[in-house]
């Protein structure tokens, strides 16, 4: 399939499930605005292929100036080149650069690398990027990976945290970070990509390639079971962190420092 059907499937097909969410997510958190520079990072997987010709439909209505960015951190020759194949496919035009990330993360975390990994990769990201010009980076996180990082956060950080659609750089300044699909389920991704006729890279970190378990994909399977039985559960989770009471959590952060429930009580 070519570049045109793929993104035909957005107007047509998909105009519901993927193009309405897109743009309801970048009015409703203003990710976006007329001018705006903005890399594109691409993976090399579904989601990140997708937020591109997303990104790309819609400067076709708001005047953007987009780069597509690819980090090369140690991929074998045939994964490199499957994702530069997709790319031409849907007339991407690919900026790659290369790093060190997989064989810093496999010596230094073998055991559990992600942490490592995607901390590593969105350094490198933010810095390719402004040596580039932009002053954006867009990452392909969906509403799914949003839910799933509320969860993990409270069974294993103990701390109520969540995803946010965007966010400041604290070391790059003047720059910011955009999920301009934080309101995409993942299903209608894997329907899109079925549609398209695509086949995809998976992560190629170390644990993806010795089919590790990580805890993203227990809480992934424990939100899907517990879905099964209420429909609303994911939204549930999301709203949670929306909606934050703070009269009625033990305590909570802010720029002014930490709080505890028992400061309104005084000595």
């Amino acid at each position: 399939m070519d570049d045109c059907t793929a993104e035909q499937l957005l107007h047509t097909e998909f105009a519901r499930t993927l193009r309405k969410p897109f743009r309801q997510a970048v009015s409703e958190y203003r990710l976006l605005r007329e001018g705006d520079r903005v890399a594109a990072c691409i993976s090399g997987g579904k989601d990140s292929m997708l937020l591109a010709l997303l990104l790309r439909d819609l400067s076709r209505e708001l005047p953007l100036e987009l780069a597509f960015l690819a980090m090369d951190p140690g991929y074998t020759p045939e994964h490199r080149r499957k994702i530069e194949d997709n790319a031409a496919r849907l007339g991407l035009p690919l900026h790659v650069f290369e790093t060190n990330v997989l064989r810093v993360v496999g010596n230094h975390a073998p055991g559990h690398p992600c942490f490592l990994c995607a901390k590593m990769r969105r350094g490198h990201l933010y810095a390719e990027a402004q040596r580039l010009g932009c002053t954006k980076i867009a990452l392909g996180h969906h509403f799914d990976d949003a839910v799933e990082s509320v969860l993990m956060g409270l069974l294993y950080g103990g701390q109520v945290q969540a995803m946010l659609p965007r966010l400041n750089s604290k070391h790059y300044p003047g720059m910011e970070l955009i999920r301009p699909m934080y309101l995409v389920r993942e299903r209608a991704v894997q329907d899109w990509t079925a549609a398209s006729g695509l086949t995809f890279e998976p992560c190629g970190c170390p644990a993806a390639q010795r089919d590790q378990d990580t805890k993203r994909a227990e809480v992934k399977a424990l939100i899907a079971k517990l879905a099964a039985e209420n429909p609303q559960i994911e939204k549930n989770i999301l709203n949670a962190v929306k909606s934050v009471d703070t009269r009625k959590v033990l305590g909570w952060r802010d720029a002014a420092g930490a709080h505890s429930f028992l400061d309104v009580f005084g000595e």
